[in-house]
This record gives C-alpha cells, structure tokens and sequence, in this order.
C-alpha cells in the first residue's frame, strides 16, 4: 500500500508578487526617503515623507479587503460575491500611488522650505506652503481620481480592483494625509523639520529642486518691491 505524505502545497507563480511586495515596498520606501533627504537636508522630513506615503497606500489595501474579499458593498460595483485580491494588484497600486504621494510631497515641501529659506519661522512656512499648494494639489487629486473611478463601471474585477483601490487613495493621500497630517506634523515639530546633525550636513551635497539660484532671485524680488513702497513717514 503506498504511503501519502503529506507536502506543502506547491508555489504557484502567483505567490511570487505576493512575496515580493515586502522588498519593492522596503527598496522603493529607503530610495525615496534618501532622495528626500539629498533635496531637502532634513532626516525628520525625510521619514516622515517616507511614513505618511504609506498610510494612504496602507489605507487603500484595507478598502480593497473590506469590498472585495468581505463584500462590503461590493455588488454595488458588479460583484456579486467575495473574490480574492488578485496578486499583482497591490503591487501595482503601489508604484502609481507612491509616485503620486511622493510628487504632491515635493510640491508642498518645496514651497513650505522656499519660505523657511527666505526668513519666515516654522509656522509661517507651513502655512505660506499649504496656502500656496492646496487647491492645486486638490484639484490635481480630483482629476486623477475621476479618472481612476471611471474605470469602475469595467466587467472586469482586476481593473475594477485597481479603479477603486487608487481613486480611493488619491482622496485619502490628500484630503487626510497631505492637507492634514503633513502640516499639523511640521507644526509639532517645529524647528525639527530643519535640523540636519553636522557631520550629516558636510556630506549632504546642496541640492536645490528649483536650481541653485532660485532663492537668490526671490530675495532679489522681494528686496526690489520692499525699496518700491512709498515711505510716509
């Protein structure tokens, strides 16, 4: 009589981007938190883009669990019943929305250190950086979510997976998470988002996202209207 031992159930080549969404999150997360770190000079700037670039993602892939493997409201989308979360979505989802994330990050610091650089204290920067960047980033966030949920009405459950996951992290990214958790953060943090350690600081090269001579312009700008207000005094 043959024996039948029991064996691990065989890997199928849909486990293989299920495995290998931990390292491209982990590489992609550390490029992109030394890239903030080469432009803006500022380790706790750098980890939190890093973080708060997660949360909207995280968020996402628990929309995606709660529709479409316990059916929350998932008829309401065409789908009748629970289906499983197809294997290389996530994956895919990831790369669009951290490259999202990460481009309306940039926008905002950008502004937020243009005015830290120019003389304003911590709360006037961000506040002059949110003023400045919130309704474009806004409406930048409206357009790709409308084209993300247009692809809802799709028979097929993969594209209507993608559609749903990404429109909804957009909303997320920005009205949570970039609008809110992103300035209320450098408003605690105060002088913090500025500080770079000295030894880190001799071997950070300067790097300026709007070229070296930007700052110099602006200061040159603002010196000019200042000698052309009339005095009454």
């Amino acid at each position: 009589m043959a024996d039948h031992v029991s064996s691990p159930r065989a890997r199928s080549p849909r486990d293989r981007p299920r495995e290998s969404l931990p390292i491209i999150i982990f590489t992609v997360v550390g490029a992109a938190v030394l890239l903030m770190l080469l432009t803006f000079r500022s380790p706790l700037l750098a980890l939190k883009a890093g973080l708060t670039n997660l949360l909207s993602i995280g968020a996402s892939y628990g929309v995606l669990v709660a529709v479409f493997q316990w059916g929350w409201g998932s008829s309401l989308l065409g789908v009748p019943q629970p289906v499983p979360i197809v294997s290389f979505v996530p994956m895919l989802m990831f790369a669009i929305i951290f490259g999202l994330s990460m481009d309306y990050e940039v926008f905002l610091l950008s502004r937020i250190r243009e005015a830290w650089q120019l003389g304003a204290d911590n709360r006037e920067s961000v506040t002059h950086g949110l003023s400045v960047t919130a309704r474009i980033i806004t409406c930048a966030a409206v357009i790709m979510a409308c084209v993300f949920f247009a692809f809802l009405p799709q028979p097929s459950v993969t594209i209507k997976m993608l559609a749903l996951g990404l429109g909804v992290s957009v909303i997320i990214d920005v009205t949570i998470v970039r609008l809110l958790i992103v300035p209320a953060a450098m408003f605690l943090f105060g002088k913090a988002n500025w500080w770079t350690p000295r030894w880190l600081d001799r071997i950070l090269p300067h790097l300026e996202p709007y070229g070296p001579s930007f700052h110099l312009r602006q200061r040159a700008r603002l010196v000019g209207a200042a000698r052309t207000v009339p005095s009454y005094a």
